[in-house]
């Protein structure tokens, strides 16, 4: 269910298996998403796994990360990686999904745009299907289905009528963004502010990021979590009404023209949903909570999940075993599990914002730190060549699981 990221790759994988796929889509394509629009080495992987890499070239490449705080500037080079390409782009959700989507038909799944899961189909309490509704024309129908992929995003409707839930001791992110024209529209670094203040110079929660598109625009916006004391009370378009009036004056917008209304939502991260698996489900991409907290970056994991997810569906019919997908959640375990404790532990750190800005200040005096920050939060670790980094996240796996309850 759901034509994003992760249920456009399980579809994809899932055709490649040979298996009969139908993705149910409420929206039409092209569709606009709450995202940043950028893609990080480990998502185009996935993506050239795929098959699309000729096809994201017709899109803007960037070499790294300009970060940017305490009157400071430091500009990071995606690290050398033996899997992970060193190069990410940045690519409209609007044209994102659909080529995503567009993939997955070629390679035999069946797309249904406009259609939205209304409710599951139950039969002696299992899963066998979805009750399906015409957005356009409101007819209904029902698609009968042995293996379902939950993948409706965020707000997961359908998970959470089969009882899915997010731990609320999880981080949770909140995100805004829009987009302005920029004659830096093409530059190879994508920046993020780590210590955003007002106009008045006085210090605002969360991190801001400027992602060129390469079309004359960029993409604008202001992240933050939960584990700041008063989340709940931060209006996020002051806040990003704030940081376009703020942004560096090379970037030459206007902040009084954006050229949409800012957009904002909300994640469950850190794989805060659960359970992530059922008698004949699996729960994929943002609907499990798969969304990394050091950068709010989820297309990667959405792709990834997707293919464990298609993987496993494809074993369990191959064998007639399906107890083939309860596998799903040691797989995650195995792939993030450790990762997102010592993310979980970052966000209460990064919660109290005295601390955040002496990590921030001192950080960027140290082009070394900043590299290895970079490779951890991006996930990009090499434990086969390990390095300072790779020393540092293991020393944090340690404390966090110390800290874990």
């Amino acid at each position: 269910m759901g034509g994003g990221p992760a249920g456009a790759a399980t579809a994809y994988w899932a055709a490649r298996h040979g298996l009969d796929v139908v993705v149910v889509e409420r929206k039409q394509f092209p569709r606009d998403k709450t995202c940043g629009d950028g893609l990080t080495p480990r998502a185009v992987k996935s993506l050239n796994d795929m098959g699309l890499g000729e096809e994201l070239t017709r899109f803007h490449r960037y070499g790294g990360l300009r970060a940017v705080a305490h009157r400071r500037t430091m500009e990071l080079a995606w690290p050398q990686h033996p899997v992970f390409p060193d190069y990410g782009y940045v690519v409209r959700r609007r044209e994102l999904d659909q080529m995503v989507a567009d993939h997955a038909v070629a390679a035999g799944a069946e797309l249904l745009l406009g259609t939205e899961a209304t409710r599951p189909i139950l039969v002696n309490g299992l899963l066998d299907g979805a009750e399906v509704a015409d957005k356009a024309t409101g007819s209904t129908g029902q698609i009968r289905a042995r293996y379902v992929a939950v993948a409706d995003g965020a707000n997961s409707r359908f998970g959470r009528a089969l009882g899915t839930a997010r731990d609320r001791a999880y981080p949770q992110g909140m995100a805004i963004r829009t987009y302005f024209e920029s004659p830096l529209h093409d530059t190879p670094w994508i920046e993020s502010a780590l210590d955003m203040r007002d106009r008045n110079g006085n210090s605002l929660p969360g991190y801001g990021w400027i992602f060129p598109l390469g079309d004359g625009c960029v993409n604008v916006g202001a992240g933050l979590l939960s584990t700041f004391r008063d989340y709940t009370s931060v209006n996020t378009s002051h806040l990003m009404q704030e940081f376009a009036a703020t942004l560096p004056a090379y970037w030459e917008i206007d902040p009084d023209r954006p050229l949409m209304e800012p957009v904002g939502g909300r994640l469950p991260m850190a794989g805060s949903v659960s359970p992530k698996v059922g008698p004949n489900y699996l729960v994929v991409g943002d609907a499990a909570g798969s969304v990394n907290p050091f950068n709010g970056e989820g297309i990667d994991y959405a792709y990834e999940t997707g293919k464990m997810a298609a993987d496993l569906v494809a074993e369990a019919i191959a064998t007639g075993d399906g107890g083939a997908i309860w596998r799903y959640p040691a797989l995650l375990e195995e792939n993030y599990g450790a990762y997102f404790r010592v993310a979980r532990l970052f966000a209460r750190l990064i919660g109290k914002p005295a601390l955040l800005r002496e990590l921030t200040r001192v950080g960027m005096q140290s082009r070394p730190a900043m590299e290895w920050a970079l490779r951890i939060m991006a996930n990009l670790m090499d434990p086969d060549d390990p390095g300072p980094a790779e020393y540092i996240y293991k020393a944090a796996a340690r404390a966090s699981m110390a800290a874990s309850p």
